[in-house]
């Protein structure tokens, strides 16, 4: 059987707001949830701009590692009584993403929440007045740069799909202005961690399998 604890009434809400978010972007959206330590749960959810997003909170998931509809899991969540509820029956062949790996991920820079928030909102007005037939920025405005993030041995340039990621999410808070959004990488994947989450992306295209 399928059990998600979260004793944090807070955490609750959190994960809440995160899945809401990942429903509005996709009404039939996946999320899968998986252990990340004894104490953390890691909920990771698609987009519309080719990035993933992720969210941890306090908790545990049984079994460590399993995919439920989102909309399953918002109604768990928005509905629970106590800390510990049934997010829905597995669905994990409904995931096709590949997940980053845990470790490995080398610091590059900070940067100020202001900087990041005002450059998405400055994309999401450009994007407003360029959407494409599905509703979504065109994938020219998607993958403009519009940072690059430059550490001792690493330099990594940051697509406007990054930015419309965080922001959609909800992840960066404009108001903090002390706040900072951490940039980190590793040879394949780009992240970006913001106060109420995180979006990844790979640097790389994975090259086609040739038979």
């Amino acid at each position: 059987m399928t059990e998600l604890r979260i004793p944090d009434r807070g955490d609750r809400e959190s994960l809440g707001a995160f899945v809401a978010r990942a429903v509005r972007f996709d009404a039939a959206t996946v999320v899968r949830l998986r252990q990340r330590n004894e104490h953390l749960v890691e909920a990771w959810a698609t987009t519309p701009f080719d990035v993933l997003v992720t969210r941890a909170v306090e908790g545990k998931v049984t079994p460590s590692d399993v995919t439920v509809s989102g909309n399953e899991l918002l109604a768990a969540l928005t509905v629970a009584r106590s800390d510990r509820m049934d997010p829905g029956p597995p669905r994990d062949l409904l995931w096709r993403s590949e997940l980053p790996p845990t470790g490995s991920w080398r610091a590059l820079d900070t940067l100020p929440v202001t900087v990041v928030s005002d450059l998405a909102d400055r994309g999401v007005e450009l994007a407003r007045e360029n959407v494409g037939p599905h509703g979504t920025p065109p994938a020219s405005l998607m993958d403009q740069t519009v940072l690059t993030v430059s550490g001792e041995h690493d330099e990594v340039k940051v697509p406007m799909r990054c930015l419309f990621a965080l922001s959609g999410m909800g992840f960066v808070d404009s108001s903090l202005t002390d706040d900072v959004v951490r940039v980190s990488t590793t040879d394949a994947w780009l992240r970006i961690d913001a106060r109420y989450g995180a979006v990844l992306r790979r640097r790389h295209a994975l090259l086609p399998l040739l038979l």
